[in-house]
Parts: structure tokens; sequence; C-alpha cells
């Protein structure tokens, strides 16, 4: 069983400081690291320190933060054979800002991420036509993506999006070539028009997005957990209790764990359950790609709960 994900590789520059800065304040931070990011390779890197074997397409710049990038994602066990590198464009950066209290804003220079087009999808085609779960995100442009989602699912792949950062004009797009969509709460509101605050307004706003094709919604609500629908049913999925010392990549480890649990044949509850596991050990840990949990850490939180 495995897994395919395509999207954003980044190199993160984070910064702590105890509050995130005003604009046009100058702000102390008690520190920063830099390391490996991008929707895309957070999640490649959750799903395979998890154990999953993971494909990744993607582009980076032919520069130093590219060449530390595949080999950081090499390093979580990442197949990186569909990683090409672009002599055009630079390896895309993130400049994140974290509170005391783990939040965060995130700015991102896409670079290579943007010039990703079909002839990337063409030359990982043997990767989509194999394998049982394909990952997408939004740093990465739509049509690629949709051509990945339609090669992959007529094999018989589950296809994940995790539609962030949610465009404008969201509420707009066509979700129909995806099986299952996992917004956060800005993500949500933004396609649906619907603030998802507790379990009837996440319910109302999966309503709304299963018309527009997911069989499967899964509304990612931070502290309060997560909310699970099909068109039959719909589950909240309570939070697990951690320290959060930084939030950065929770929803992506939540997806890699989720494609974990569905190519290793869970339940949609159970997966649901593992995944919101994954989010949360994510927290406990600074970084991005870095905080993504081992497989016996999940093991152990949910054996707790």
């Amino acid at each position: 069983m495995t897994i395919a994900v395509l999207g954003s590789i980044n190199m993160d520059i984070t910064a702590y400081s105890d509050r995130l800065p005003r604009p046009g304040e100058t702000l102390h931070a008690h520190r920063y690291l830099t390391g490996l990011g991008g929707k895309g390779a957070n999640q490649a890197a959750a799903a395979a320190r998890l154990g999953s074997a993971t494909d990744f397409i993607g582009r980076v710049g032919n520069d130093h933060f590219g060449r530390s990038a595949i080999e950081q994602l090499q390093k979580f066990g990442v197949v990186t054979r569909h990683v090409s590198i672009d002599p055009g464009n630079s390896t895309g950066i993130a400049i994140i800002n974290v509170d005391r209290n783990g939040e965060n804003f995130i700015t991102v220079v896409a670079g290579a991420n943007f010039a990703i087009d079909e002839t990337d999808i063409a030359g990982a085609a043997d990767c989509l036509e194999t394998t049982t779960v394909l990952l997408l995100q939004m740093e990465v442009p739509w049509p690629p993506m949709l051509l990945a989602a339609k090669r992959a699912r007529a094999k018989g792949a589950k296809i994940i999006l995790d539609p962030a950062p949610a465009p404008a004009a969201g509420i707009d797009l066509d979700l129909s070539f995806f099986d299952i969509i996992t917004p956060n709460e800005t993500e949500t509101e933004i396609l649906t028009g619907i603030h998802p605050h507790d379990a009837p307004t996440a319910a109302a706003a999966a309503k709304q997005l299963h018309r527009r094709g997911p069989q499967v919604v899964i509304v990612k609500l931070g502290s309060r957990g997560a909310y699970l629908s099909t068109p039959e049913t719909g589950l909240h999925v309570p939070p697990f209790k951690v320290e959060a010392l930084d939030t950065v990549a929770a929803g992506d480890c939540f997806n890699g764990g989720l494609a974990y649990a569905l190519s290793k044949g869970m339940d949609l509850v159970p997966a649901a359950r593992f995944a919101s596991a994954c989010g949360a050990l994510s927290t406990t840990k600074y970084g991005a790609a870095a905080a993504a949990p081992t497989l016996s850490e999940v093991d152990g939180l949910l054996s707790r709960a």
C-alpha cells in the first residue's frame, strides 16, 4: 500500500516570540529555526514517518534550499525520484511567526512550487497509477492537481484534498474530483460562507460541501477536535488533550495520518481519530515536518485517551 503526495516543498524560517508583531512593529524573538516545510512536504513526511511507502511529486530550485529540502525528505523516508530541479525558479520559502500560545501567521513565497505543470504529472504516471491514496493541497497550480487526481482516481486511488490555502473565490471551487476534503475552520468559511464554531455549524458547512462532490468531509476544528461527515451521518471527533507549543503543520500531520490510516484499511471513524492524534502530537514539538509523530507515539496517545 503506497501514498503519493503532489504538493509544495518549502524551506521554513520560523521565529518564536511571546506574541505576534503588530503592523509596522519590530519585535525581538527568542530564537528561530530553519527546516523543511510546505504543505506537501509536511504531509509526505508525516505519512513516511508513520511507516508508509510515500512518493513525492514536486519541484525545487537549483539552490541550497532545494538540495537541503530533498535531503531532508529522504531522511524522513520519502521517495524523491519525482522531485525535479527547476532551473528558472527558486525553492519556495515560508516565513513563520509563532507566539507563546503556539498560534502563528505565515508568509509564503511559492517559487518553483507554482511552476509545477502537466509535465510533472506525466513524469510521475507510474506513481499515480499504482498509489493507494493521493494527497493534494493548494500550494501548487490547480490544472496539474486536477490531472493528477483524475489519473490516480481512474486506477482506484482515494483522493484527499486539503484545500489550503483556500482561494478567495473558494465558494466556486469545483470539488467533484475528490473523495475526501479536509478544510480547517478558515477554509471551511471561505468555501461555504459558514464559520464552523461547533458541531451543528460544521454539519451545515459539510452538507454544502457534499453537494459539490466529496463523499467524505472532515472539518478540522483545532482545539475542538474535528467533525466527520458523510452523506448519511455526521460525528464529532473529540480532541486530544496535549500541551501545544507550535501549531504549524498540525493540519498537515492530520492529513498524513489520515492517508496512512486509510491505506492500512482502517474505517473512516478510527482513521479520523488516528489522524486527530497525529495532528495533536505535532503541536507538542517545534517545527513543521520535523514535528510529525512516529507510529509508536500515536499508538501511545491513542492507548492513553
